[in-house]
């Protein structure tokens, strides 16, 4: 390194590398210009003083540098790494592992270069070679605990735990007797626990209890010891020995579900469906009695109970269980119970003791068959808890009956606020949602929940503008956006994605999607200091951990949802291209010259004002937010495309969308939407294949879900509507298509009509089915839309089934209702029938603002003037609520609107 030159020169060079590792560039510019003085065409040391102004932000002349550096000197490691160091800042891992391994070519046994191609093959996942160099690194520097820790782990990896299971053992074998140190004690507990899991892995479970009893001491978790050494015994058929350790652990934490579950598995009493016979639940009661006895305080042995139990012995012990918390007011207590509305039965039931319980202390002060009298707020949370029930039943007016009684009993009480919010919100009136929820928040300005309970349910009611000025009241001063998107705040961007979306600004819509997505690929990178970090620290069961976590990472529920947007946003794109400025300008041309010149005045001023209004809120920034205490400045990058103009002018949008799409169906195929979209998107790029094998995934995840069913009639009913093929790949096509048609069992001998027919009278008293139904019959028989229509005017709002107390619970959904109108709005294009079923919705809907219910309307709802006319933020669709003259309200201060809202509750 620097070899070439003279030896003034040499240790100046010395010099710009280190001063490069301690971050004092200047330093090293300026010996870097020291050199290149006497010699302006030395390759490595140009090649530093790139790396070197790289680190400065410049990077074009980073990379000029660099490559004229490389361009002198060929065969220098340096110039090799040091050009691979350039593409890693850039996240070019491939074009980096191709420069590491040039310069290993001209220096095969350098450490360092060695070092950092083994972390970007473990963050592109090539594991065989990963495999490699770290043997290369073991094998030249073997006193290294890092060395053995990294090629054991690279097996691991690469799926052959024996061998690094080997590899551990011949690094002990290293180690002397008395070996660890009491500083390093740590570190080695983490590898032999770690070999223990490898042990288990492999299935040699006699070795790994072996293990764990010969190395006892010498592990310092505890803890995860203990647990380990339970699942041990468990899997080798010593239930009792892994009971009793399943209980001491149960004594160090009581509330710890997992170790009841471990318990429960010991004994032979659980079931990963629920399903429990009558002798079973009988043993599973007894058993949690006497642990109740020995952990009375606990909380989950008196809650697990309730997942088995039923009838009488239920109630029983659901009445146990929610009379402490009443009297102590928790609000999550409804949480807690809502799972046990999927167990049939048990909601009605609940129902029955809440309603027992309320009367009880109504009448007497005190909970049935109890002297004791109760304070006077726990009639307010029963109140709370029985709003909460009918809202999850389905029976709005009932549970907003209870929570207007509980907000006139206490109406300091901020929990009120926001579930009458969320009642409002699940019967359809979203405005009325966001006010209350505002409300809420004003009570607390210093709760951040309360804050982002407000900021979702204004995006749900299209108030986009306000929403964020809202949600910026919990950010550092600046830039907003800019806050949010570096906070990674992805439920927001999402909301507000979905509420753009339905606005029709695919633009806005398009730029929060893909920030999701950016987090994501954010959350890829930033795996990568870990590589090096876990081995030195030795954590490796959470290095492991981690990194099959990120190869699941684009499985999780927001990426789906992004991901998904961004798909719809393209195919929309597709459908209604944006207009390009071409086109625009030929329209203007159409128009009379006065108007023009008038037309294209108000375009420059509009640009002009926005280019000034941009670089004033920059230039702020700069000045105020962007310091730090220090009093260096720290320039964020300008958002050149804040109103994702740009992204909606691509020339391929359908190309965009199938990017997306592959990494759906490579980490979301379990879900339906995956396959829908998969089959829409293909359909419009005319994939016939691809199309079809969306829809037998379709038919093999569910094939009675009503888009199920539409997909596939709508796929051969375009098959059979197709000329004969002619090319030799439409030839192949077709007889692909033919000889799969036989394993779709829906198909055996039927036309489609056939098919549609048959579903419908399978699923006739469902609404989705019978509209998907009427749909597809209109598809087949253009000439039957009256009956199609009937099909859907004829379906019947029945009860659900079950015992109800106080009122029939209505089957349908809002949101179905909502598709129906819409359907039959602009699938059949008939607008006297979408009224009418409008109409007839709105009864059974009457607080919903999309079907304009009698109760829908409230009496005044505060926005700020200048938000309700500016384009960000939604207006509501009810038309009385834009003809009311409000008065306007401050952003932080309470909106007076609690007592007109008592509009919306049955008194």
């Amino acid at each position: 390194m620097g070899s070439s030159l003279p030896p003034k020169e040499a240790n100046l060079f010395k010099t710009i590398v280190k001063s490069y590792e301690t971050k004092q560039y200047k330093k090293g510019l300026k010996a870097a210009d020291s050199i290149l003085k006497k010699f302006p065409e030395h390759g490595e040391t140009l090649s530093m003083k790139g790396l070197t102004l790289n680190c400065m932000d410049r990077k074009s002349e980073a990379y000029e540098l660099v490559r004229r550096g490389l361009k002198n000197d060929l065969k220098s490691h340096v110039c090799w790494h040091v050009y691979g160091l350039l593409y890693r800042s850039d996240r070019e891992y491939r074009e980096a592992i191709k420069c590491y391994r040039n310069a290993l070519r001209i220096d095969p046994d350098n450490i360092e270069i060695l070092r950092d191609l083994s972390l970007l093959q473990a963050q592109m996942r090539d594991l065989s070679g990963f495999v490699e160099t770290r043997q290369q690194l073991l094998s030249l520097k073997p006193n290294h605990r890092m060395n053995w820790i990294g090629f054991a782990v690279a097996h691991h990896l690469n799926s052959n735990s024996s061998k690094a299971i080997e590899v551990l053992e011949a690094y002990e074998g290293t180690l002397e007797d008395d070996y660890p140190p009491d500083n390093e004690r740590y570190e080695h507990s983490e590898m032999l626990l770690y070999k223990i899991s490898l042990f288990e892995e492999c299935g040699m479970l006699d070795r790994a209890l072996e293990e764990m009893q010969k190395k006892e001491s010498k592990i310092v978790d505890k803890l995860s010891f203990k647990e380990q050494m339970a699942s041990v015994l468990f899997k080798l058929g010593r239930f009792d020995d892994s009971e009793s350790i399943y209980r001491s652990l149960l004594f160090m934490n009581p509330d710890n579900y997992k170790y009841f579950i471990a318990v429960q598995k010991c004994l032979g009493l659980y079931s990963d469906n629920g399903q429990y016979s009558a002798d079973d639940v009988e043993r599973l009661s007894s058993l949690y009695s006497s642990l109740k006895e020995k952990y009375a305080w606990s909380s989950a042995v008196k809650r697990i109970p309730l997942d088995f139990l039923e009838g009488e012995k239920f109630q029983e012990a659901a009445d146990n269980y929610v009379r402490p918390l009443l009297t102590k007011g928790v609000p999550s207590l409804f949480s807690d119970l809502s799972p046990l509305y999927e167990h049939p039965g048990k909601a009605n039931i609940l129902e029955q003791l809440f309603l027992k319980i309320e009367d009880s202390i109504r009448t007497t002060g005190c909970f049935p068959g109890s002297l004791q009298k109760e304070p006077p707020s726990t009639l307010l949370w029963t109140l709370f808890l029985m709003s909460q029930h009918y809202d999850r039943r389905g029976q709005y007016e009932i549970a907003l009956v209870k929570i207007d009684e509980a907000i006139s009993h206490t109406p300091t009480v901020i929990d009120l606020y926001s579930v009458k919010g969320k009642v409002l919100q699940h019967a359809g009136n979203f405005t009325a949602a966001a006010a209350l929820a505002d409300e809420a928040r004003s009570m607390d300005l210093a709760d951040r929940y309360l804050n982002s309970e407000c900021v979702m349910q204004m995006l749900q009611a299209d108030q986009v503008g306000l929403a964020e000025k809202t949600a910026v009241l919990f950010t550092k001063d600046g830039d907003q956006h800019n806050n949010l998107h570096d906070m990674q705040c992805m439920w927001y961007e999402l909301a507000s994605g979905e509420s753009y979306y339905r606005q029709g600004d695919l633009g806005r819509a398009l730029k929060n999607f893909l920030a999701v997505e950016k987090h994501y690929a954010d959350m890829t990178e930033d795996q990568f200091d870990f590589h090096s970090y876990c081995l030195r620290k030795m954590t490796l069961r959470a290095y492991v951990s981690m990194l099959k976590f990120q190869d699941r990472l684009h499985a999780h529920e927001y990426f789906h949802k992004a991901a998904a947007g961004a798909i719809r946003c393209y195919m929309k794109l597709h459908d209604s291209p944006a207009k390009s400025s071409t086109e625009e300008n030929d329209e203007m041309s159409k128009l009379p010259p006065a108007q023009r010149k008038k037309l294209r005045q108000k375009q420059k001023k509009a640009e002009a004002r926005a280019k000034r209004e941009a670089e004033e809120k920059h230039e702020d920034e700069t000045a105020s937010s962007n310091s730090s205490k220090s009093g260096k400045k720290h320039s964020r990058p300008v958002d050149l495309d804040p109103h994702g103009e740009k992204l909606i002018q691509i020339e391929d949008p359908l190309a965009e969308a199938t990017k997306y799409l592959k990494l759906l169906q490579n980490n979301s195929s379990d879900s339906l939407e995956t396959h829908i979209l998969s089959f829409e998107l293909n359909m419009r790029k005319q994939k016939i294949l691809l199309a079809f094998q969306a829809v037998k995934q379709l038919i093999k995840l569910d094939e009675n879900n009503p888009d199920s069913h539409r997909c596939l009639i709508k796929f051969f009913h375009k098959i059979n509507s197709l000329p004969a093929p002619l090319t030799d790949s439409e030839k192949l096509i077709w007889n692909v298509l033919e000889a799969e048609r036989p394993d779709i069992r829906q198909l055996h001998g039927r036309s489609l009509i056939e098919v549609n027919r048959s579903f419908l009278e399978k699923h006739n008293a469902s609404l989705t089915h019978r509209a998907a139904s009427a749909e597809m019959m209109y598809l087949l028989e253009p000439d039957k839309k009256t009956e199609s229509i009937k099909l859907i005017e004829d379906s019947t709002n029945n009860t659900s089934s079950g015992d109800d107390v106080l009122g029939p619970v209505k089957e349908w959904q809002i949101q179905d209702c909502i598709d129906v109108h819409k359907l039959l709005e602009k699938v059949f294009g008939d607008q006297d029938v979408a009224n009418s079923w409008k109409a007839r919705c709105a009864e059974y809907f009457p607080y919903s603002t999309y079907f304009e219910g009698t109760k829908s309307a409230i009496a005044a709802y505060v926005v700020d003037r200048n938000l309700e006319s500016s384009p960000e933020n939604g207006i509501a669709s009810n038309p009385q609520l834009r003809s009311k003259e409000i008065e306007p309200g401050t952003l932080n201060g309470t909106l007076h609107i609690v007592d007109d809202l008592s509009s919306l509750s049955i008194r």
